[in-house]
């Protein structure tokens, strides 16, 4: 868990408050100004009450052009960012003409898939020439194609597990399929810093929901316990069945699951395991598979394994593995497979070809040089800037590192700084993240050069002297003549 220095959270909720008090005064105001206003709505209620979007009024738009900046390029290691201007304080952003080239931290883009490719992209156009960019029907209709049978018994192969079914976005694969595998009278136990398509899913679910201390097995091992002493609430029945949800790479935090311990508890308490590896699957693992062949996991031990196509595989969607009458049974149940149009054709091929270049299938050794790429560089990344001073979270070889940011001023200082400089970041606030915790969040790709790195660590740096987020102090410098010299 992070811990806040005293000075920094006092600071951080200082300037919140500051924000909170001069947002309601100007509410105050706005209601006295809409009071001799005629009121257009009639006898309706409004749909948005003051409260309800006071976050978004008086926080958010103040600083909207750090987020959502419109890129006229595909998101390789270079973007095209299309500028933007404001006559009305940011309340609207207006896109002109003129773009700036801009290293890209931001995007998922962890294996370089997601540019033009000369194995993948020809074979994906040739598939949009045959099948069309749309099935324009669901999978039990007229949607599946042969690429999509030929996808999902790849994507089984690739992650070991006896089969799998696909789904056209990763968000809706966690929202739709948990409901379909648990109901009322199930319990699930979900990490505490869960993506929201989890929480949304378990929600949705109708069963009880638990929360275990973020990878924390000791805690998740108390938590289990005492829910299957005590059972269903008012009843006190056991419960029907228990799947413990977890991450492989956790995407605002950058660490890796303690899936061993995890799964050991799990199995002493008789629990289902259900994974969720968006951000993992293609990006860590010696051939690409996943925190299993990282830590060593036996694929066979985690009962359920979810994960997207839009980050290692520059394509989209999401997909489900585990045993065939699993699969079977979500096929005649999950609403993301019954209604909803199957994923397009293309960009099923994209996965297809994607992984058939991780594993070498293609011909060339392109896929292990990516792999082997995307560790070096997230590892050096890293490190370079804990030892500038950053608070960087996350654990080695993984491909996503927040900086911590904390007080609010800082988030446009530091995304509007590094744009400037050329560098397209990721500034993550609430409700993202809790209140007091807002970050950057860095993501490395396999197609930066050792120099688009260095770039990136100079202006960081930079910035972080100019903002002052470098909580820590930094590492001296070796020199040449083997002195010492201090930043």
């Amino acid at each position: 868990m992070i811990t806040i220095p005293y000075t920094t959270a006092l600071t951080t909720l200082f300037s919140y408050g500051l924000l909170f008090a001069f947002g309601q005064l100007r509410d105050l105001f706005r209601k006295f100004v809409e009071w001799w206003k005629d009121s257009n709505l009639h006898g309706y209620a409004p749909i948005c009450l003051g409260l309800e979007d006071f976050y978004v009024r008086r926080l958010y738009l103040r600083i909207q052009d750090c987020f959502g900046r419109p890129i006229a390029s595909a998101p390789d290691s270079w973007i095209d960012v299309v500028e933007r201007y404001s006559n009305d304080n940011n309340k609207t952003l207006k896109r002109t003409t003129n773009t700036s080239k801009c290293l890209n931290l931001g995007s998922y883009n962890y294996l370089g898939f997601a540019a033009s490719d000369e194995y993948c992209t020809p074979r994906a156009v040739e598939s949009l020439k045959k099948f069309s960019p749309s099935t324009c029907s669901t999978c039990v209709d007229g949607g599946t194609t042969i690429l999509h049978v030929e996808l999902e018994e790849c994507v089984a192969q690739f992650v070991g597990k006896p089969a799998a079914m696909v789904t056209g976005m990763g968000y809706v694969t966690n929202s739709a399929i948990l409901p379909v595998l648990i109901g009322k009278g199930g319990l699930i136990i979900s990490d505490s810093l869960n993506h929201n398509s989890i929480v949304n899913g378990a929600r949705g679910s109708g069963a009880t929901v638990r929360v275990f201390q973020h990878n924390t097995p000791s805690h998740l091992e108390e938590v289990l316990r005492e829910q299957i002493a005590f059972g269903q609430p008012r009843t006190r029945r056991p419960w029907k069945k228990i799947i413990v949800v977890v991450e492989g790479i956790y995407s605002m935090e950058g660490e890796l699951c303690k899936l061993p311990e995890i799964i050991q508890v799990c199995k002493k308490y008789r629990a289902y395991t259900y994974l969720d590896e968006a951000h993992s699957i293609g990006a860590v693992g010696k051939s690409g598979r996943g925190v299993c062949e990282l830590l060593g996991v036996d694929t066979a031990d985690v009962d359920i394994m979810m994960g997207t196509f839009t980050k290692s595989f520059g394509s989209c969607g999401g997909y489900i593995a585990a045993s065939k009458e699993v699969i079977e049974y979500l096929k005649f149940s999950c609403p993301a497979h019954l209604y909803a149009t199957a994923i397009s054709p293309p960009a099923a091929q994209q996965i297809i070809s994607s992984i058939r270049v991780i594993l070498g299938e293609d011909g060339s050794s392109r896929g292990a040089q990516k792999l082997t790429r995307i560790r070096e560089n997230s590892n050096f990344f890293r490190s370079e800037l804990q030892k500038m001073g950053f608070e960087v979270l996350g654990d080695n070889d993984s491909p996503v590192m927040p900086i911590m940011l904390y007080n609010p001023a800082k988030i446009p200082a530091f995304s509007r700084e590094c744009l400037k400089r050329n560098v397209a970041v990721v500034t993550v606030a609430f409700p993202a993240t809790p209140l007091l915790l807002a970050r950057a969040r860095i993501c490395i790709s396999a197609s930066h050069t050792r120099e688009d790195l260095l770039k990136a660590l100079e202006v960081i740096s930079e910035v972080g002297d100019l903002v002052g987020i470098k909580y820590f102090p930094a590492e001296p410098k070796k020199q040449d003549d083997g002195r010492i010299k201090l930043e």
